[in-house]
């Protein structure tokens, strides 16, 4: 985010000077006095920047158990000890917190990033920067590891995104403030409780760019709600809010102690998606010192340097049996006569067009018949209308068809970044030719060979989980049951039994297991690893 370089016009309106009369079309106002009616109320100018700390929640965002409206993304841990430093002039932001080791990927802040396959956390302090326009973290006193572009663009817009930073955003070149009002009632939130109507005004301003923030104003002329939509690959368009009321004065500003943050829509009534996550993360920090400092440390050369290419590795297992990694998550290639098959569509549509390509040098001229979905949470469902677009039919369990039918496998428009289906639908979408739901198991097969999906059950990770089976190679396709990209972790323990389980329950005789994260080693590591974690249990 480049610094706070004041435009002379929104400069002069904010601190209320001259305002020449401009016409406003219908439904629209003046957004000048309203950001200076904040700006006076809660003493903007008096702070350049802010050090808070408190204890907060986080939610997986895109991790839950089952696809159902309404529910809270998981809180695996507490974020504990938290403290954050904010300084707009600077266009930094240094976060610490604790949080249990060995939960949840060391990249992930909290909200929105978390990426399976990545390295596990490992101590239980956590440190997350972002300087301009790059973002790190810190796993312990380890080495700083980059924050992908896309997602470091989503830590800076919610550096800014607090009553004050909002204002101080509004000035920036290219906000182009827009205000409206409108009736607000029957909020069922934590923003207010509004049981009458209310007058209420929204202030939207244009973020690096691309980004819209907007702002709602109460009759307090406190901001109490911000939002922003961003992209992720699962979903497209994604709704980002923060909420809070709670005001407390510290010597000349006012700033507020608890905060509540939605990712996804909150409580998704009357709305056209079937399944959204809210409560992302939020807490009570309720020590506040205005005007302190803590020096952001400059940007790492290994940050600056980081690049995030999208590499492709093709590895034969057996005879049309491919194993395509590469990245933190991998996808398998199982090769018939007159077509193939696809086990998994994670990360995003970059990365599944690179691996569409890969395997149509691997079979030339054979439809990608088949497109096997394992579990429908965010980090692996990334590329699933990639392979809608390219003709290709998602087997997925039937716990996850109406979700994935109406929320990823649609017309949905996305404005942020679209995507190959919402810029060239098929017909297909139209007519309901995408989707194979299954409920226990499933065959593809023809002369050459017989591929078996089948439901994992039960298991705690997420419903509706499918495996797949090669009989005659003995290889077992799976993914969140078993990593192999670091050691075995207690926290897999109820996965791998799920999966332990399921083998025997199929009589299945399995040579060589194929996680999405990680390589593939023989059953027999599986098992090793098994027994050892269920000992030390």
């Amino acid at each position: 985010m480049p610094k706070c370089v004041y435009g002379t016009l929104a400069l002069v309106l904010l601190v209320g000077g001259p305002v020449f009369a401009q016409p406003f079309p219908p439904g629209y106002v003046d957004p000048a006095p309203l950001l200076a009616a904040v700006a006076a109320e809660i003493g903007e100018a008096n702070l350049t920047c802010i050090t808070y700390s408190g204890t907060g929640y986080s939610g997986a965002v895109g991790q839950t158990f089952e696809n159902a409206v309404n529910i809270d993304w998981p809180r695996i841990d507490s974020m504990a000890n938290y403290t954050r430093t904010i300084n707009w002039d600077a266009g930094t932001s240094k976060e610490t917190f604790d949080r249990t080791p060995g939960l949840n990927p060391a990249s992930w802040k909290y909200g929105m990033g978390w990426t399976g396959g990545t390295p596990t956390q490992q101590a239980t302090r956590q440190t997350h920067i972002v300087n301009g326009e790059f973002a790190w973290h810190q796993d312990g006193d380890g080495p700083p590891v980059a924050v992908p572009p896309e997602l470091a663009e989503v830590y800076q817009l919610e550096m800014w995104m607090n009553p004050h930073g909002f204002l101080k955003a509004a000035r920036l070149p290219g906000a182009n403030p827009v205000a409206l009002w409108r009736w607000e009632q029957i909020e069922k939130g934590r923003d207010g409780n509004v049981v009458s109507p209310e007058k209420m005004y929204v202030v939207a301003i244009t973020m690096l760019g691309k980004y819209r923030v907007d702002a709602t104003i109460n009759p307090q002329n406190q901001i109490q709600r911000i939002k922003t939509t961003v992209n992720i690959p699962a979903l497209g368009d994604f709704n980002i809010e923060h909420e809070s009321t709670n005001q407390a004065t510290f010597g000349n500003v006012k700033w507020p102690t608890a905060w509540h943050s939605h990712q996804g829509w909150d409580d998704n009534w009357q709305f056209y998606r079937e399944s959204t996550g809210h409560n992302a993360y939020g807490g009570t920090f309720a020590t506040v010192q205005p005007n302190v400092c803590d020096d952001t440390a400059p940007v790492p050369p290994s940050v600056a340097q980081a690049t995030f290419p999208t590499d492709v590795a093709v590895e034969e297992m057996a005879d049309g049996v491919y194993l395509i990694g590469g990245g933190p998550a991998n996808s398998y290639m199982v090769e018939f006569d007159d077509f193939v098959a696809v086990f998994e569509a994670p990360v995003d549509e970059t990365r599944s067009l690179a691996v569409i390509e890969a395997v149509a040098r691997l079979a030339p001229n054979k439809p990608i018949r088949w497109l096997i979905s394992s579990h429908p949470h965010f980090d692996h469902i990334g590329g699933l209308r990639t392979y809608l677009h390219i003709g290709s039919t998602i087997v997925t369990h039937q716990q996850n068809l109406k979700f994935l039918n109406s929320d990823v496998l649609s017309y949905e428009p996305r404005t942020v970044k679209p995507d190959i289906v919402s810029k060239w639908p098929p017909t297909e979408l139209a007519e309901g030719y995408n989707y194979e739901a299954i409920q226990e198991n499933y065959v593809i097969a023809d002369d050459s060979r017989i591929l078996r999906v089948y439901y994992v059950q039960p298991l705690q990770h997420v419903t509706g989980m499918l495996m797949a089976y090669l009989p005659a190679e003995g290889i077992v396709f799976q993914a969140d049951l078993f990593d192999t990209h670091e050691p075995p972790r207690r926290a897999q323990l109820p996965a791998m039994r799920s999966l332990s389980n399921q083998v025997r329950r199929m009589n299945l005789e399995v040579e060589t297991i194929a996680p999405v994260h990680g390589r593939p080693v023989p059953w027999s590591d599986f098992v090793a690893a098994l027994n050892a974690l269920s000992g030390a249990n």
